[in-house]
């Protein structure tokens, strides 16, 4: 006997829920691209700097969160971000901090991987600029800000566009410290009703439509760019 789909649970009042759940997702998605592009970049300038402390603190980063699966990184945050925020700033234990938790761990995660691609951008800039700028007095923060960067984020833009894709699909992992995302509200609300393959067809359908929109963006830019 066949199974019989009812998506009679998608109600107005269940898209309410999700939508909440969808905002927290994207919440996660657009802080950890932010300040994932920002320490990201700073990791990348000290791996290619003349410091050798600095290339071994920001190789030793990369490799550590590249080198981690994800959900256990989470886990981490989850267990020590509450408990160190709560001491410093003498919070209650009532105090819901896990969307700080998953905020701090997909951040400093994140950075890792767009560490890389910073990385691989700066590098594909022509040397000779490098020092042309040398030659006209700019000193070395000068020219990565003035010349190299803005050149590098220009080509890198398509590989930074589809790891923000990779992001948002992974911030279903947050189930982990029981906050309430998009995909986690979706298996509430079927596991309340008895539908849980229902909604979690659903939401899979709202995933897929969304990367894959993003991604047909990316491509016409890419095209676009090549013209």
């Amino acid at each position: 006997m066949s199974y019989q789909f009812d998506f009679s649970s998608i109600t107005p009042a269940a898209v309410q829920v999700l939508g909440h759940g969808m905002a927290i997702s994207l919440q996660i998605t657009a802080t950890a691209i932010a300040f994932g592009i920002i320490w990201g970049t700073l990791l990348a300038m000290m791996r290619l700097s003349s410091s050798k402390p600095l290339q071994w603190f920001a190789s030793g980063y990369v490799n550590l969160f590249r080198s981690i699966p994800l959900v256990m990184v989470l886990l981490w945050f989850f267990l020590i971000v509450p408990q160190l925020l709560q001491k410093v700033f003498h919070l209650s234990a009532s105090n819901d901090l896990r969307m700080i938790s998953a905020l701090v761990a997909f951040s400093l995660f994140e950075a890792a991987y767009y560490s890389e691609i910073i990385r691989a951008g700066i590098k594909s800039v022509a040397r000779g600029q490098l020092a042309a700028a040398f030659a006209l007095g700019l000193t070395y923060t000068q020219t990565m800000r003035l010349i190299i960067l803005p050149q590098a984020f220009r080509n890198m833009v398509p590989l930074l566009l589809t790891q923000g894709i990779i992001l948002f699909q992974d911030t279903s992992l947050v189930y982990v410290s029981a906050l309430a995302d998009f995909f986690g509200r979706a298996y509430s609300i079927g596991e309340r009703d008895g539908r849980i393959i229902e909604l979690l067809f659903f939401a899979g359908a709202v995933y897929f439509a969304i990367c894959f929109s993003v991604s047909l963006c990316v491509k016409r830019f890419q095209k676009k760019a090549a013209a």
